[in-house]
């Protein structure tokens, strides 16, 4: 009960911040000094939200779809790039400028070019995510390969231990914090990857979405459909948060009680 209480106690600043600004839209809304139809009413989003729930549900699923590919495939590329750089210095060296430059890349200028090349189904939507995605959770998985103590390492191989046995029993499970941090940086990029790149094309999506309602002047559906983004967003790392809870049950062992 006490440790229930300590863990609302330690959100209420944050509830507290939210509600604020919720007032302050509310309060500017109703002064006039934007036009309703530019900054529309938190309970006018609302209306517009739980009116066109259904719609935003299908669009919703289109672009979880691409997401969750997405954040598939960018966990295996980040997992094999880091891999075989922590293995070998000479790839670590021609790699690591690479994975730096396609991150100077804006995403909203290549995203028209992998519409050109690949259509506009969810190909090139998935290949944004993965672009956007990966290189978080390679340089997490490095940086942890890299935090392990050489003398940990040292004494394994005194003890007739190979390189498998080495990566699966010391490597990996030192690397873990650091992907799971990388991933949860990822999965909250993930849907805004998805939804920029279905602004410039597609049939479904919440980024279709978006660019219909906007030419409609519809700024409450605007409103509520950046709203489900960010809730999406919010789920999807707390998503994380529990599966790194399951995946590593030592950290909860290590974890100081609230008395």
């Amino acid at each position: 009960m006490k440790k229930r209480s300590a863990s609302i106690t330690d959100r209420l600043p944050a509830l507290a911040a939210l509600a604020l600004i919720i007032l302050a839209w509310w309060a500017l809304a109703a002064s006039g000094a934007v036009p309703n139809y530019m900054l529309p009413s938190p309970p006018a989003v609302t209306t517009a939200f739980i009116g066109d729930f259904g719609n935003l549900m299908l669009h919703a699923g289109t672009s979880l779809q691409e997401t969750a590919w997405g954040l598939l495939i960018g966990v295996a590329l980040a997992f094999a790039i880091a891999t075989v750089m922590d293995r070998f210095q000479l790839i670590e060296k021609a790699l690591n400028p690479i994975l730096v430059i396609t991150q100077t890349i804006p995403t909203i200028a290549i995203a028209p070019l992998l519409v050109l090349w690949m259509g506009f189904g969810m190909a090139p939507k998935i290949t944004l995510v993965v672009i956007t995605t990966f290189f978080p959770i390679a340089v997490g998985l490095l940086e942890g390969y890299k935090s392990v103590d050489p003398d940990c390492i040292n004494l394994l191989r005194s003890m007739g231990a190979g390189r498998m046995q080495i990566f699966r029993h010391v490597k990996f499970p030192a690397a873990l914090p650091y992907f799971f941090s990388g991933l949860r940086i990822s999965a909250s990029y993930a849907v805004v990857g998805a939804v920029i790149s279905e602004w410039l094309g597609g049939f479904e999506g919440l980024g279709v979405y978006m660019t219909r309602v906007k030419k409609a002047y519809a700024f409450d559906r605007m409103f509520a459909v950046i709203i489900l983004i960010v809730i999406i967003s919010l789920l999807l790392m707390a998503a994380v948060d529990i599966i790194r809870r399951l995946s590593m049950p030592w950290t909860r062992a290590a974890e100081p009680r609230k008395h």
